[in-house]
C-alpha cells in the first residue's frame, strides 16, 4: 500500500486490545462536529513523539498524512462525503485507520483486493489498533467462494470423482485445514493454490447454498463470518464483495450497512468499474450446463421412479451448446444492435429458453422429493428469467434530476454477448451507475470516504465523482512526499512508429532493450494487452540469449501473480512482462524495480460495446465522448501503472513511455502533466547515463 509505515506484522485478532482512553479518543457520533474539533488529537498522533513512531519503527511524520488525516475525521465528525486524492508514499492507510478507529464508530473498510483486504485485517489495523489501545473489535468478511464449505466437501469426499492426483492431495490438505481453521478462509492454506480447480467442489454458490437446510449450517464458515461482521467495530471487506452482497441482497451487506456509521473505500478508482459490474446481469451456457449437471445427479439419487433424467437434461444441454455455437469461437463481443437480425442467434436463444421452460415443469412435479431438487428448481426458474429479461427496455422519459448524475443521465442498458471458448454470456450493463449508487447512499446519514492515489485528471475529479453521480462533494490532493524530479525520470524515446501500425511491437522491444540492459534488468514491462506481453516476452527470450544478458524473464500467465512477484523480488535484476493485472496493486520497493516500461496508452479497446454505447449517449448530448471519458479512464489506468515505479524515499528510476501520441496529440500534455513531476527527457544517453550514476558508490539506488 503506498506510504505505509512498515512495523512487525502483528498478529490478527478480531478481539479488542486493552483500552486506555481519554475522552476525546472516543467516538462521537451525536451530531455535527465543529471543523478542527479533531486537530490537535491528530497532531499529537502523526507527530514525532505521538504513539505511531515506537509502534512502527519505520515511522516519519508527513505532514501530507496528517492533513488527509484532520480531513478524514472532519468528514466523519459531520457524517459528510470526502473524496481524498493521495499521492504515492502520503501514508493513506494510516490517515485513514486513525481517524476511523477512534472516531468512526460501527465502520466498513472496502479494499480494491482481496490481497489489500488481508494486508488490512493482519498488519495494518492490528499496527494502529495497538498504538492507539483503541478498544476496537475487527472482522474480516469475504465472498463466499473464499471459504471451504462442509457440504460440498463431504460431497466431493464421497463421490471420489476427481481426476489428477494434484486434486486427490489437494482434497487431502483441505481435509486437514478444516478440522483446525476458525476462519475456513482458503488464503489460510497454503498448500494448496488458489488457482487449484479442486477449490470449486469444496466452496459453494449463492445457487447451490442449502441455507439453513444445511445440515452443516450451525458449523458453516459464511455464517459464523457474517455474523462476526454483525457484531465488529470495524467490517475489513473488498469492493466486490460490497456491490456483490449490495446488488443481490445476499446477507452479508443487506444487515451491515444500515448499522454503519462510516464507509471508507481504498483504490476507489476501481469502483465505478466494479460498481457496474454488479449492477449489471449476466446469463452463460455454462450455467445452464451446470444446472443440467446437478439437475441429473439430484435426479437419479432421489427420483429413479420419476422422468427419464438423462434425457430431460440432453435436450437442454443441446440447446445451450447450440445457442455458443452461433458465435466464433473466443474474442466475440457484440452489442445487441451489432447482431445481424438474420443470425442463427436469435432462433437458438428462444429454443433455449423453450427447453428451460420444459426444465422447470419437470423439476417443479419433482421438487417435494427432496431439498436438493427444489433449489435446482429454484436455479431453473432464475436462469429462465435471466435469458427472458435480456431484452430492451423502452426508453425512460428524460428526467430534470438526470443531469445530477454525470454523463449519462439515468441513461438504460446496453445488451451484448461475449464469446468464450465453451461458453457465451449474455449481459445486460447499466450505461451508468451513478443513479443506483446515489440511492444506495441516500438514507441515513454516515460518512463515506473514497481515497485512492488517482481520482483526478490534472487535479480535476470530475470524471470520477460524475460516475459515482456525487457532483458538488469535497474532493481534495494531498501531494506525494517523494522528490520525483531527483528521483525518477519520464522518458518518451523518439523514432516509434504510431502504435496501430504493424510491427509496433517489434520496434518497442528494439527500442527498451538498451534501456533494460543498462539498468540491469529490474524491470517492469507493462503491456496493454495479452497478445503484447506474449510478443514482448518472445523477442526478450530471443535477445536476452542472443546477447548473453542474465536477467530471468517472468511471464503473466506462467506463474500465478504472487509467486511471480516474489521470485522477480528475490531475483533482484529480472525483467517481469505483464498486461493489466500488474498495472496497480503492486509494491516493489527498493533495488529491485527501477524500470517501468509501457507499451502504449491503456485505451480501452475499441470494440468495447458498454464503451461504444456511452460514447453515442454523451455525443448525443453534445459531449465528446473521448475528452470527456476515454481520455480521462486511459489517464487514470496510466498513473496507476506509473505508480509501480517510485515506492520509497530512496527508490530511483525510469518511467519509459513508449507511445509517441505523448508527444504528438493534442491530448498529450494533458496525459504527461498528470503523472509524478519526474524530471522529462527524450535522449536515451540521459537514461544510460541516469542508471550509471546510480550504481556508482556512494548514490541512492
Amino acid at each position: 500500500m503506498p506510504g505505509i509505515a512498515n512495523g512487525e506484522p502483528v498478529p490478527s485478532s478480531a478481539s479488542p486490545q486493552p483500552a486506555a482512553q481519554s475522552p476525546d479518543q472516543l467516538p462521537e457520533l451525536m451530531g455535527a462536529q465543529p471543523p478542527g474539533k479533531y486537530d490537535e488529537e491528530v497532531d499529537r498522533i502523526f507527530g514525532a513523539g505521538g504513539p505511531l513512531a515506537p509502534a512502527v519503527g519505520t515511522f516519519r511524520p508527513r505532514q501530507s498524512q496528517t492533513e488527509m488525516a484532520k480531513a478524514i475525521a472532519d468528514a466523519i465528525g459531520n457524517q459528510g462525503t470526502l473524496i481524498a486524492e493521495a499521492g504515492t508514499g502520503t501514508g493513506k492507510t494510516f490517515a485513514y485507520l486513525v481517524p476511523a478507529l477512534l472516531w468512526g464508530g460501527k465502520t466498513i473498510v472496502s479494499t480494491g483486493t482481496k490481497n489489500l483486504q488481508d494486508q488490512l485485517f493482519s498488519r495494518d489495523i492490528p499496527t494502529v489498533r495497538n498504538a492507539l489501545r483503541a478498544p476496537v473489535s475487527v472482522a474480516l468478511l469475504k465472498g463466499r467462494s473464499n471459504y471451504v464449505c462442509h457440504y460440498h466437501l463431504e460431497r466431493t469426499l464421497q463421490n471420489g470423482r476427481l481426476t489428477s492426483r494434484d486434486d486427490v492431495g489437494h482434497l487431502r490438505e483441505i481435509s486437514r485445514f478444516i478440522k483446525m481453521s476458525n476462519s475456513g478462509d482458503k488464503s489460510e492454506l497454503a498448500k494448496v493454490p488458489e488457482t487449484a480447480s479442486v477449490w470449486n467442489l469444496v466452496t459453494s454458490t449463492r445457487e447451490n447454498c442449502m441455507g439453513q437446510e444445511c445440515q452443516y449450517y450451525q458449523d458453516c464458515f459464511v455464517m459464523k463470518a457474517r455474523r462476526e461482521a454483525q457484531q465488529a467495530d470495524v467490517v475489513v471487506v473488498n469492493h466486490h464483495v460490497f456491490f456483490a452482497d449490495v446488488a443481490l441482497k445476499e446477507g452479508g451487506m443487506g444487515e451491515l450497512l444500515p448499522a454503519a456509521n462510516t464507509i471508507i473505500f481504498d483504490e476507489a478508482h476501481q469502483l465505478p468499474e466494479v460498481a457496474t459490474m454488479f449492477f449489471g446481469t449476466s446469463v452463460s451456457t455454462s450455467q445452464v450446463l451446470e444446472l443440467c449437471r446437478d439437475t441429473l445427479a439430484e435426479g437419479l439419487a432421489h427420483a429413479r421412479g420419476g422422468p427419464d433424467w438423462a434425457k430431460v437434461v440432453m435436450v437442454v444441454e443441446k440447446a445451450a451448446r447450440d445457442l455458443r455455437l452461433t458465435f466464433p469461437e473466443g474474442g466475440t463481443r457484440l452489442s445487441l444492435p451489432q447482431i445481424p437480425p438474420s443470425s442463427s442467434f436469435f432462433p437458438a436463444l428462444e429454443k433455449l429458453k423453450e427447453e428451460l421452460e420444459g426444465l422447470v415443469d419437470v423439476l417443479e412435479e419433482n421438487a417435494e422429493r427432496a431439498e436438493t431438487l427444489e433449489q435446482c428448481r429454484v436455479r431453473a426458474v432464475e436462469l429462465l428469467e435471466g435469458y427472458k429479461g435480456w431484452k430492451s427496455e423502452p426508453p425512460k422519459p428524460k428526467d430534470k434530476a438526470d443531469k445530477d448524475y454525470g454523463e449519462f443521465g439515468g441513461a438504460e442498458a446496453v445488451l451484448w454477448v461475449e464469446a468464450f471458448a465453451s461458453s457465451l454470456q449474455l449481459h445486460k450493463t447499466p450505461l451508468s451507475v451513478a443513479p443506483i449508487f446515489a440511492g444506495q447512499r441516500a438514507g441515513s446519514p454516515r460518512s463515506w470516504i473514497f481515497t485512492s492515489a488517482t481520482l483526478a485528471v490534472k487535479n480535476d475529479f470530475k470524471h470520477f465523482s460524475a460516475q459515482l453521480g456525487m457532483s458538488n462533494e469535497p474532493a481534495r490532493t494531498w501531494p506525494s512526499p517523494f522528490n520525483y524530479q531527483e528521483q525518477g525520470i519520464l522518458y518518451v524515446p523518439t523514432g516509434l512508429p504510431e502504435p496501430n501500425t504493424m510491427g509496433y511491437t517489434d520496434a518497442v522491444v528494439d527500442m527498451a532493450l538498451p534501456v533494460i540492459e543498462a539498468a540491469g534488468g529490474r524491470c517492469f514491462f507493462l503491456c496493454t494487452t495479452l497478445r503484447a506481453v506474449n510478443r514482448v516476452a518472445e523477442r526478450l527470450r530471443e535477445e536476452f540469449a542472443a546477447r548473453g544478458l542474465p536477467f530471468p524473464l517472468f511471464v503473466q500467465g506462467e506463474r500465478g501473480r504472487t509467486e511471480l512477484l516474489e521470485s522477480f523480488r528475490a531475483a533482484g535484476n529480472a525483467v517481469l512482462v505483464g498486461s493489466q493485472s500488474f498495472w496497480e496493486g503492486i509494491d516493489v520497493r527498493g533495488d529491485a524495480l527501477s524500470l517501468v516500461i509501457i507499451d502504449k496508452l491503456p485505451f480501452a479497446p475499441p470494440d468495447d460495446p458498454v464503451l461504444a454505447a456511452r460514447i453515442e449517449v454523451m455525443e448525443k448530448r453534445g459531449m465528446n465522448g473521448f475528452v470527456h471519458h476515454t481520455l480521462p479512464e486511459a489517464i487514470i489506468n496510466l498513473k496507476q501503472g506509473a505508480g509501480r515505479l517510485i515506492r520509497d524515499v530512496d527508490d530511483r528510476g525510469v518511467l519509459m513511455l513508449c507511445d509517441p501520441r505523448v508527444i504528438s496529440k493534442p491530448y498529450g500534455r494533458r496525459i504527461w502533466q498528470s503523472l509524478p513531476p519526474f524530471r522529462r527527457t527524450r535522449v536515451q544517453a540521459d537514461v544510460i547515463d541516469f542508471f550509471q550514476k546510480g550504481s556508482e558508490p556512494g548514490s541512492a539506488s
